[in-house]
């Protein structure tokens, strides 16, 4: 999920009751609430390098509690440094609590889309995605504003109007935007299930995938995986357990040696390692007729639809390749390594 709406999470959390009991806890929510992206410093060291810590030991069960704990101990130390009164009284074990529930909201929220993640590293390197929500859900999104913007505003009423000012918003807002959110995920959640079914019955394989579509619950992008092929279904739960209509074929490839050394390299150990349904394309490059060359690119069947906000089908996200030099006398050399339009050095 990205950042804006991990953070909105925190808040509207924050506002269950946390606020009143604890001293920065709103604060500590928010920033816990999108804390364990901080993995994306590793991208320092080049695409790849991101790729590969993303979503890694930051989004873990093992990892949260000291997370948490980390987070609380600055807010301590803040607390003493400032030393100025609070609304609310300090409640270090309930500011844990927080930080720690909003931590995990994180996890939820990035388990809820295609991506995955792999809460149970190191001792379970497995990738669970729930697929269910798109990476940015306007639903979700604005459900997360109005239950923190609409407190603030009703007070602003009640204020003209002479009521008595509260110290602390309502907690019903936030309360129902969480029974909102939850009936949403609800929703998307059935709809998959029957996006995946209808096309279960009519075209059998060894594994089914749904992807989501941003603001439709009723769309969905379904990849069936077979031997031989990938098949890329857009299907309308609209129309019940009517046949899923039209397909794209992505034949797999034989086994060549480029594609073996490709998978060898460092995108590709990389890439395979979390890739559910990868599609890996040879294309020979003949920028220097006397020095052929091959690109292999990786792409992940999950990820190669279009939506209103990405044309998945023609330029996949999270894709990239390596260029082979087939010629070397001690053997193959990877001579670039790319990853989302961005060059890193091999390893």
């Amino acid at each position: 999920m990205e950042p804006v709406t991990h953070m909105l999470t925190g808040a509207v959390l924050a506002r269950t009751g946390f606020n009143r009991r604890a001293a920065h806890v709103t604060a500590a929510m928010v920033i816990a609430a999108e804390f364990p992206d901080i993995d994306t410093l590793w991208s320092f060291g080049g695409p790849v390098a991101g790729f590969e810590h993303h979503r890694g030991i930051t989004h873990t069960f093992v990892a949260v509690p000291f997370e948490a704990a980390a987070l609380t101990l600055a807010f301590y130390a803040w607390h003493r440094l400032r030393k100025r009164p609070t609304k609310a009284p300090p409640n270090w074990f309930l500011l844990y609590a927080g930080t720690l529930l909003a931590l995990l909201s994180h996890l939820l929220l990035d388990w809820t889309n295609n991506y995955g993640i792999r809460p149970f590293f190191p001792f379970n390197p497995r990738w669970y995605a729930g697929s269910f929500v798109f990476i940015f859900e306007p639903i979700l999104f604005a459900i997360l504003v109005l239950a923190l913007v609409l407190p603030p505003l009703f007070a602003l009423i009640n204020a003209e109007v002479g009521a008595r000012k509260r110290a602390f918003p309502s907690t019903r807002w936030s309360w129902l935007a969480l029974l909102l959110i939850a009936g949403l995920y609800v929703l998307r959640y059935d709809q998959r299930q029957i996006a995946m079914h209808v096309v279960s019955q009519q075209a059998p394989a060894d594994r089914i995938f749904a992807s989501p579509h941003p603001t439709d619950p009723f769309t969905w992008s379904v990849v069936t995986d077979s031997p031989d092929a990938y098949r890329l279904y857009t299907v309308s739960t609209r129309a019940g357990a009517d046949a899923p209509g039209p397909y794209d074929t992505l034949y797999k490839p034989p086994t060549t040696l480029p594609l073996l050394v490709a998978k060898r390299s460092y995108l590709g150990r990389i890439y395979l390692d979390w890739s559910m349904y990868p599609v890996l394309t040879e294309t020979p490059d003949t920028s220097d007729p006397n020095h052929p060359l091959s690109r292999i690119t990786f792409a992940d069947a999950r990820f190669m639809y279009s939506t209103s906000l990405m044309n998945g089908r023609e330029h996949p996200p999270l894709s990239g390749s390596v260029l082979l030099d087939m010629q070397e006398p001690e053997g193959s050399r990877v001579l670039e390594t790319k990853f989302d339009g961005r060059t890193q050095k091999d390893k």
